[in-house]
């Protein structure tokens, strides 16, 4: 079954903008400020980022926190962006809540302010937001690996290697979208960790990289060496818990699930590493994004959100080489040709 990157037609229609509209122009200055420049997810959605710049006449400096979770330097980053004169700011914040006052003194100086990817906490303190619904992004790995499971689910053991202690967050969307779609009961789903079910052996945090997977996986096989269903935030961190999981020979009997859907990533599920990706498109995410600044700075133009949503909603498809009934997916050949976005 195939299925269409979710919003990502919409998104063309609605936000692709002309290249020779600002053909010519001044000189728009733009920042990207992004949580690590290590992570490939980042890391792609720099160049394109770049790209666009570059095909726009967009000055365009790049800031990145030293690890996932590094606040302060985010902070500073916006600080300097302010004092550089930059019409508009793209961010995936590491800290979604504490990050707005520093969001709200750019938006106070003029400048138009995206998060990319991960929403702030509230959404509106930005003011527009380009993602992948990421909540869908987990609820299609919860349906895939449920189904994969079959009659088994009922008894599974659940490892939960989610992103980082903050709460609410991207990982959070993607986690509790996991577990619904598994068919687990939500406490609150703007948190994870107050679920009751007795399937969750517990929930470890990696920081989104490998070693980060590693030591998490360690953590919970510590809690139950027979741990059989493994949900990560991303695909460093399901590679770390393979790795894990191949320390002790168990790398062939527990089913690993992930997001992003990078090309690593698919390619880890045509090794047999990883089960069943979401793929989200970083690439798209930080082009519009630029678009959507220089048309700020042309005319005061701001994006609209998907119509139905609060976001603006850049697509997602479930990759696998093991497609079941009644959840859609496209495979490795078509994920390796979409990765990144």
């Amino acid at each position: 079954m195939k299925k269409l990157m979710t919003g990502t037609a919409i998104g063309l229609v609605s936000m692709t903008l002309a290249g020779a509209a600002f053909a010519g122009s001044q000189s728009v200055a733009a920042c990207l400020i992004t949580k690590t420049d290590t992570n490939p997810f980042f890391v792609k959605m720099r160049e394109g980022a770049k790209a666009k710049a570059d095909e726009l006449g967009v000055s365009l400096k790049t800031y990145a926190g030293k690890v996932d979770g590094d606040h302060e330097t985010q902070v500073a980053a916006i600080e300097t962006c302010i004092a550089d004169g930059a019409k508009g700011i793209l961010i995936t914040a590491s800290d979604t809540s504490s990050i707005v006052s520093a969001v709200t003194q750019a938006r106070d100086a003029g400048l138009l302010v995206i998060a990319l990817d991960t929403p702030l906490e509230p959404i509106d303190a930005a003011d527009a937001t380009f993602a992948t619904d990421n909540f869908l992004a987990g609820e299609l790995i919860g349906q895939w690996a449920a189904a994969k499971m079959g009659a088994a689910a009922a008894d599974a053991k659940i490892g939960m290697l989610d992103l980082a202690v903050s709460q609410p967050t991207v990982g959070v969307l993607r986690d509790q979208g996991f577990l619904q779609g598994f068919g687990i009961d939500l406490g609150d789903p703007a948190k994870w960790g107050d679920e009751t079910d007795s399937r969750i052996v517990g929930h470890d945090i990696t920081a989104g990289n490998e070693e980060g997977g590693r030591k998490a996986m360690e953590n919970l096989l510590a809690k139950d060496p027979m741990i059989n269903m493994v949900y990560t935030i991303n695909e460093p961190s399901a590679s770390g818990a393979y790795e894990a999981l191949k320390a002790i020979g168990r790398e062939n009997d527990v089913l690993i699930v992930s997001v992003d859907g990078g090309c690593p990533g698919v390619k880890d599920i045509a090794d047999g590493v990883i089960g069943a990706t979401a793929q989200q498109y970083p690439l798209l995410m930080a082009s519009l994004g630029i678009e959507a600044i220089a048309a700020w700075a042309k005319d005061g133009t701001k994006p609209e959100p998907t119509p139905g949503k609060t976001f603006f909603d850049t697509g997602v498809s479930l990759v696998t080489d093991q497609p079941v009934d009644g959840v859609e997916s496209i495979d490795v050949a078509e994920g390796t040709a979409r990765c990144w976005g």
